[in-house]
């Protein structure tokens, strides 16, 4: 099986509000301290700036006109999903995840982020400082935060 198809398409969102923190989520299907940035699949044929602009507002109720986009990766960014969980997430049909990644500055105020949308993810939201981040990240997950953290290091 081909990489591209052994891995979910997917866009990330970094979220940086006026003092230059980042959005985190607590997801609610975890358990312990995790978090991680907002994230989703990519739809087939879609755009993965439209992708990342529509999980954004599912995740979050953040709407595209509270957001300016600053920066997209220049690479795509796979991770593999750890050995238990193999198998048990999307229908086992992925390892993991590509992802394209979006550096996003938010314009609106922190009464414009509903995290209890229509398919909630996140029991609970924080602004993290960039230097904190990869820490509060569930552990398979840090170093692809680790590089997309340096890859945005300077918009930051």
């Amino acid at each position: 099986m081909s990489k591209s198809r052994r891995y979910r398409p997917c866009a990330g969102i970094m979220l940086l509000n006026a003092e230059g923190k980042v959005f985190v989520g607590q997801r609610l299907d975890s358990l312990g301290d995790a978090w991680q940035m907002p994230q989703g699949g990519i739809d087939e044929g879609e755009d993965p700036e439209a992708a990342a602009l529509r999980e954004l507002g599912e995740e979050t109720g953040i709407a595209p006109h509270l957001v300016q986009i600053v920066a997209q990766s220049a690479t795509e960014y796979h991770y593999d999903l750890p050995d238990h969980l193999q198998g048990k997430m999307w229908g086992g049909k992925y390892v993991g995840q590509r992802q394209i990644w979006f550096l996003l500055r938010f314009t609106g105020s922190d009464a414009d982020v509903n995290i209890e949308t229509e398919h909630q993810e996140f029991r609970a939201w924080q602004w993290a400082q960039p230097d904190t981040l990869v820490e509060l990240i569930v552990p398979f997950k840090r170093e692809l935060y680790a590089n997309v953290l340096a890859e945005f290091a300077t918009h930051l």
